[in-house]
C-alpha cells in the first residue's frame, strides 16, 4: 500500500476526534456559563441572604439578618445587620456592609468573600451570664435547605471595620468602648482569625478610673475562644499599660495580666490624699473571673516617693520636737493589692525611710472606709524626749529599729490611728515615776501637743491609773499643785 493510500485510510478518523474535542469544548463552555449564570442568579435571590444571614449569625451566636442586597456584579452591599441573643452576647448591630463574592473556594464547598468593609459595628455584651447555646428553633426559619451542588458554608477573606463599638455589663458596672478601627485576617483553620484594633477609648465602670486609650491590640480568635498576644494602651496623663490575655466566649471566663507604668501619684489619689505623697506610681495586675466574679490583684511599687503632712507622722514630729517627719523622702514604698466585691485590700506594704522610720502592715479600704494593722518602726532616740516612749510603747526589734503596733481606723478623709493616745498615757505613767522632778515639763509639752487645758489631760491620765488599780491616791491634787492650779 503507498504512503497516499495509507495516510488516506488512517486520516478518517481525525475529523471525528476533532469534532469531539469541539463539541465537548462547547459543551464545558455552555455548563461552565449555565452554571455561573445559575450561581449568580442564586446569588441574586432571596436564599442566599437568608442563607449568609443564617451563617453569620450561628457564627456570632445569635438570630439576626441583613437587610436588601444590592448587588454590582458579584458586588454586593448591604445597609444593615442586626440581631439579638441570649447569651454573653445581647445584640449586634452592623451598618453600611459591602463585600465581593469569589467562586475560588467553590471546591471546598464554599462561597469565599473578599476585602469585607463595615462602616460600623456595635456589639452588646453582658459577662454576667455564661454563654447559652445557640437558638434551636431560630436557625431553620433564617436557613433554608441548600441545594446539594450549591456552598454551603462561607470562607473570609478579610474584614475591615470603621469603628467598632462595645457596650458591656459586668458585675461591677457597665463598660463602654468606642471609636476603634478592626483589621481581620483568616488564619489556616476553618472560623479561625488573626487581626488587631487600633485607637479608640474605653470608658471604665468605676468613674475614678480614667477612660483608657488604645494604642495597638493584636490577637486572634479561634475554636470559641479570643486570645490577646499583645495590647498597648494608655492612661492619665503619661501612664502606659501593656496586657495579654483570653477570653472564652462558651463559658465567659476571662483572664488577663499586665503591668501599668507612669503614673504620677496625684493621678490615682483623691485630693486629701494627693498632696500627702508624690511619686511614680507602677503596678502589675491580673483581672479574672475565674471564681464567678471579678477579681483584680497586683504589686504595686512607688518610686522617688516624698511623703508629706501625714497626721500620724506630725504628732510624732511634735512630740519629739524635731521636723524630720513633717517631709519624708522615701527609700521602700510597695504593697500587694487585691480587689474584690467593690473593696481593696492591701498587704505586705512597706514604706520606708533609711535611717529614720519604717511601717509594715496590712490594711482594707471599702468605699472611705480603712481598717488596718500596723508596726511602726522608728530608730532609737528618735522620741528619747518622751517620757516613757521607747521603753513602754516602742520595743527594740529586727533591724536595729525600736517597734510599736499601731491601729489605724476611720476614713480616708479622717483617718484615725491610736498611737497618740498610747504616748500620752505613757508619757502620763512615767510623770508619776518621777513626781516632782518632771512632772511640769511633761504637762507643758503635752498641752503643746494636743492644745488641751492640764485640768484635761490630768483628767485623762487619773482614768488610766484608776484602771490600772488606782496606783496614786490622791494624784490630782499633786498634779494642780505642781502646775500653781
Amino acid at each position: 500500500m503507498s504512503r497516499r493510500a495509507r495516510r488516506k485510510k488512517g486520516g478518517t478518523k481525525e475529523p471525528w476526534f476533532g469534532k469531539f474535542l469541539v463539541l465537548f469544548g462547547v459543551f464545558l463552555l455552555l455548563a461552565l456559563t449555565l452554571g455561573y449564570a445559575g450561581l449568580r442568579v442564586y446569588l441574586h435571590s432571596e436564599g442566599f441572604r437568608k442563607f449568609l444571614s443564617a451563617e453569620v449569625s450561628k457564627a456570632v451566636k445569635v438570630v439576626g439578618t441583613f437587610s436588601s442586597f444590592r448587588w454590582d456584579g458579584l458586588a454586593v452591599e448591604t445597609e444593615r445587620f442586626e440581631a439579638t441573643g441570649e447569651g454573653m452576647i445581647v445584640s449586634v448591630g452592623a451598618d453600611q456592609i459591602g463585600t465581593e463574592v469569589g467562586f475560588g473556594a467553590l471546591s471546598k464547598g464554599a462561597w469565599e468573600l473578599k476585602q469585607t468593609r463595615v462602616s460600623r459595628v456595635e456589639v452588646g455584651l453582658d459577662f454576667t451570664k455564661k454563654e447559652e447555646a445557640p437558638p434551636e428553633v431560630a436557625q431553620p426559619i433564617l436557613k433554608r435547605k441548600q441545594a446539594g451542588w450549591l456552598p454551603s458554608k462561607v470562607e473570609l477573606e478579610s474584614v475591615a471595620i470603621g469603628e467598632l463599638v462595645i457596650r458591656a455589663k459586668t458585675s461591677e458596672g457597665d463598660i463602654a468602648a468606642r471609636g476603634m478601627k478592626v483589621r481581620l485576617e483568616p488564619l489556616s483553620a476553618y472560623g479561625a482569625f488573626e487581626g488587631e484594633i487600633t485607637g479608640g477609648t474605653i470608658n471604665l465602670a468605676k468613674a475614678s478610673l480614667p477612660p483608657i486609650r488604645l494604642d495597638k491590640i493584636s490577637g486572634s480568635f479561634r475554636d470559641g475562644s479570643a486570645f490577646v498576644t499583645s495590647a498597648d494602651l494608655s492612661a492619665w496623663d503619661s501612664g502606659r499599660i501593656n496586657a495579654s490575655g483570653e477570653w472564652n466566649s462558651k463559658t465567659a471566663i476571662y483572664a488577663f495580666k499586665g503591668d501599668l507604668d507612669g503614673v504620677k501619684c496625684d493621678e490615682v489619689l483623691n485630693e486629701n490624699w494627693a498632696r500627702r505623697f508624690t511619686g511614680d506610681v507602677s503596678s502589675t495586675f491580673s483581672i479574672n473571673n475565674i471564681s464567678g466574679k471579678m477579681v483584680v490583684n497586683g504589686e504595686l511599687t512607688l518610686r522617688n516617693g516624698i511623703l508629706t503632712a501625714l497626721p500620724m507622722l506630725d504628732a510624732l514630729a511634735a512630740y519629739a520636737d524635731t521636723r524630720r517627719f513633717r517631709i519624708i523622702q522615701l527609700s521602700d514604698a510597695r504593697t500587694k493589692w487585691r480587689y474584690s466585691d467593690g473593696g481593696f485590700l492591701f498587704t505586705d506594704f512597706v514604706m520606708a525611710s533609711e535611717g529614720l522610720i519604717r511601717l509594715e502592715g496590712n490594711f482594707s479600704i471599702k468605699g472611705k472606709a480603712i481598717d488596718g494593722l500596723f508596726r511602726l518602726g522608728l530608730v532609737p532616740g528618735t522620741l528619747a524626749s518622751i517620757p516613757g516612749a521607747e521603753t513602754d510603747v516602742f520595743l527594740p526589734g529586727e533591724r536595729g529599729l525600736l517597734w510599736a503596733p499601731i491601729r489605724i481606723t476611720g476614713t480616708l478623709d479622717d483617718p484615725k490611728e491610736d498611737l497618740t493616745d498610747r504616748l500620752i498615757m505613757a508619757a502620763g505613767m512615767r510623770m508619776f515615776d518621777v513626781i516632782p522632778e518632771s512632772g511640769e515639763k511633761v504637762f507643758k509639752f503635752t498641752k503643746s501637743v494636743l492644745g488641751e487645758t492640764p485640768d484635761k489631760v490630768i483628767d485623762r491620765g487619773l482614768k488610766v491609773i484608776d484602771e490600772g488599780q488606782k496606783v496614786i491616791e490622791g494624784a490630782e491634787d499633786v498634779i494642780k499643785g505642781i502646775l500653781g492650779d
